[in-house]
């Protein structure tokens, strides 16, 4: 599982400031730098979450009893997506921004004080439920690896971070409000670090898989905590202060609620896809073997999408907020565009390499201890199913926080409903072609998502200058192609050459990767993407 969102800071000459106000006058740059920044952070924690996962499955694999586990995280999950977290934050920048925006600081501070007042209350409450009526809400998934109280016992474990998570959805809004992101990206390498030495010291010291994979839910749950007070500080050098006060009363706490309802909705639908995709791999597929494949996969397919689309999203969804407030859509129209683009020109080369590369990569990472060669060509074949739609689930991310800073939360959601039902048809369709079939169908779903949502995002803004974004689609979907042919020549012939040791995968994947990366900029260049030049730039000016 990748590490919940968290919260942190930027000092004064950190670039993840907002774009400047003149959207032709440096936006590509800034955002070229604040990205370069954020999505370096990422990186390390995204390469921890590896290792996390790779010390997961040398200790479970994918059959057995990690399969209870992987439906146990599935409700908590949901709910901390539905209450927590993004939720959150996606309702909570738009009413404080607004607020701090009008001069009225010491307002926007009660409420946001009121507002993490009553998640602790509201969230508390329900955790509790939960976990009194886990037996209920797991019943559904059947019974995994056949030991249902064992799912049950773990879901209990797991659901506090559910009020967890929604606290630092508010100091998430909090800072990222003020532009402070380089903490955001860094506090997940504490959330890895928790569980990759609480399985490395825990699992050892018991018996018993069941008692391990207790010592697995401890260790994520202590994670949390961590991952929780450990961006706190960086809260002392802001304008204002938490305090204990409820003023449910002030309109802005209504509208946030308001807000957030459709938000919830959104993000809440999006994870039921997930959901739905665990019930047919658990109900109609191997119970012992698709839900945590696919959810192997899962977690390659988001390293990318982590490093960088969620840095675009999160470096520009506080300026189209400030944009949106003062009714400027030309700088949102712009910034917008740049977004997307930005996300093509870094996900669709990882889609291709993704996807070509889908079994050396699962092997290197993941074939060791209970995780076999077998397991490989599974997750290997969801892998690539996954790719198709990276760069589509990167555009739905960002074309969301557009409504999101618009306030026009409802048209997310309606989109939302129309592509669950879209996800369950094609589960229906897809999975008698194998355990890959959910991957896939989830890929053709972001496809249709992201058309959706730019068709309302054009009547509703007046366009979001969509030739010049499909001119960069083109190009840089021609320079990855040769980038995958590439890049799978290269690895083809070390892999023949060096064989399959760990240190030969690592030079022949490594090898192939990083002379990839120099053919896809180097065609990027000769195609004209402006994204190339744009990159260039920031860096130069990063390391000057």
């Amino acid at each position: 599982m990748s590490a919940p969102n968290s919260t942190g800071m930027t000092d004064a000459a950190d670039p993840g400031g907002v774009p400047s106000p003149d959207p032709a006058a440096g936006l590509h740059r800034k955002l070229a730098r604040s990205t370069l920044v954020f999505s370096v952070a990422t990186g390390v924690s995204r390469v921890l979450g590896l290792v996390r996962e790779m010390v997961a499955a040398y200790y479970f694999g994918v059959t057995g009893a990690i399969n209870a586990f992987t439906v146990a995280f599935q409700i908590p999950n949901l709910v901390r997506a539905l209450l927590a977290d993004a939720a959150l934050s996606g309702a909570f920048v738009p009413v404080f921004s607004d607020l701090l925006e009008k001069g009225e600081r010491k307002r926007a501070w009660r409420v946001a004080s009121t507002i993490f007042w009553l998640v602790l209350l509201v969230l508390g409450a329900l955790t509790a439920l939960f976990i009194l009526v886990a037996p209920l809400l797991i019943r559904p998934f059947g019974v995994p690896d056949g030991d249902f109280d064992l799912a049950v016992g773990l879901s209990r474990i797991l659901f506090p971070i559910v009020v967890l998570l929604g606290l630092s959805g508010v100091i998430v809004g909090i800072l990222n409000t003020y532009d402070h992101f380089t903490v955001p990206a860094l506090t997940p390498i504490a959330w890895n670090l928790a569980i990759i030495v609480g399985l490395w010291l825990g699992v050892p010291r018991v018996s018993g898989e069941n008692a391990q994979l207790y010592v697995y839910a401890g260790a994520i749950l202590v994670g949390t905590v961590i991952q929780l007070l450990l961006p706190v500080p960086w809260l002392r050098g802001l304008d204002g202060r938490l305090q204990v006060v409820i003023d449910w009363r002030d309109p802005a706490v209504r509208r946030f609620f308001k807000l957030m309802l459709p938000v919830t909705l959104t993000l809440g639908l999006i994870n039921m896809n997930a959901v739905i995709d665990t019930l047919f791999a658990s109900r109609l597929l191997d119970p012992n073997l698709a839900p945590a494949a696919i959810n192997a996969a899962f977690r390659l397919y988001m390293l990318p999408q982590g490093m960088f689309s969620v840095a675009v999203a999160t470096v520009l969804f506080p300026a189209l907020a400030r944009y949106a407030a003062q009714n400027d859509l030309d700088a949102f129209r712009s910034t917008i565009s740049t977004g997307l683009r930005q996300i093509a020109f870094l996900l669709i080369p990882a889609s291709i390499v993704s996807a070509v590369l889908a079994q050396p990569i699962v092997r290197l990472v993941y074939e060791r201890g209970e995780f076999t060669a077998t397991d490989v060509t599974v997750v290997a074949a969801c892998l690539a199913a996954f790719s198709l739609g990276l760069a589509f689930n990167g555009w739905m991310l960002m074309l969301s926080r557009g409504f999101y800073g618009l306030q026009s939360n409802w048209i997310p959601t309606v989109v939302g409903v129309g592509t669950l039902v879209l996800n369950a048809a094609l589960d229906v369709a897809l999975y008698r072609v194998g355990i890959w079939g959910i991957p896939l169908a989830t890929s053709l779903v972001n496809i249709a998502g992201v058309a959706c949502l730019v068709f309302f995002l054009r009547r509703r803004v007046g366009g979001v200058d969509l030739a010049r974004i499909i001119d960069a689609v083109v190009r840089v979907t021609l320079a990855s192609i040769v980038l995958g042919a590439a890049a799978f020549g290269v690895w083809y012939g070390l892999d023949q050459a060096l064989g399959r040791s760990t240190v030969a995968q690592i030079i022949s994947l490594g090898s192939a990767l990083a002379l990839g990366a120099i053919v896809y900029l180097a065609a990027c260049r000769a195609l004209r993407v402006r994204e190339t030049d744009v990159l260039r730039q920031a860096i130069s000016r990063r390391a000057g």
